[in-house]
């Protein structure tokens, strides 16, 4: 399979992949918000008052932000969401890793204290690190298969191409490898 015909599917397989990690996430944590709390309390970073409502909107947002994801709506909102979340987490392990802290970052459910040896904040990093690289790439170019976006916006409207791409119709959102107007487009366009 050539490239660039190739860069639609992995996009998908990202989007759906990335967004599947945030359905899990999301839904681990609500069955136990004791659990959502004390994880958000053990970073020893926001107010008492803050505790509950991040505890409860967090698992909330990634519920939302994932399902959005999966179905291929609001992807560059979803992605750059998915971005800042993951920047805020990459920070607030850091900084329990540097203060010394013996937490569990509590990513998918649980969460708080654990003993020495325990942590596993190297490996939390590079993780959210990698999810962030996935959210970044969705966030530049969204457009992917098997998106309902692409059901609902109708069909696109093709301009003299061989090839039409029925989920990559705006060059600038297409993606590495997707074809852009030539000079015998625009002269075309201008014939008309």
């Amino acid at each position: 399979m050539h490239l660039s015909r190739a860069t639609p599917w992995l996009g998908t397989t990202a989007r759906i992949g990335l967004g599947v990690v945030w359905l899990v996430a999301g839904a681990l944590k609500f069955p136990d918000p004791a659990a959502a709390e004390r994880a958000v309390r053990a970073y020893q970073l926001l107010p008492e008052a803050l505790v509950g409502p991040v505890a409860f909107g967090l698992p909330a947002l990634e519920v939302l932000v994932g399902l959005a994801l999966v179905a291929g709506v609001a992807v560059r909102a979803a992605a750059v969401t998915s971005a800042v979340v993951l920047v805020v987490f990459i920070a607030a392990v850091s900084s329990a890793w540097a203060r010394g802290l013996q937490i569990d970052c509590g990513c998918f459910g649980g969460g708080g204290q654990v003993e020495a040896g325990e942590t596993a904040y190297l490996s939390e990093v590079l993780r959210d690190v990698a999810l962030l690289a996935v959210a970044a790439a969705l966030a530049r170019w969204p457009r992917t298969r098997l998106a309902l976006r692409s059901v609902l916006a109708g069909p696109p409207i093709h301009h003299g191409t061989d090839d039409p791409d029925p989920d990559d119709t705006d060059p600038d959102d297409a993606g590495p490898g997707a074809a852009s107007p030539t000079d015998e487009d625009h002269v075309r366009v201008s014939q008309l």
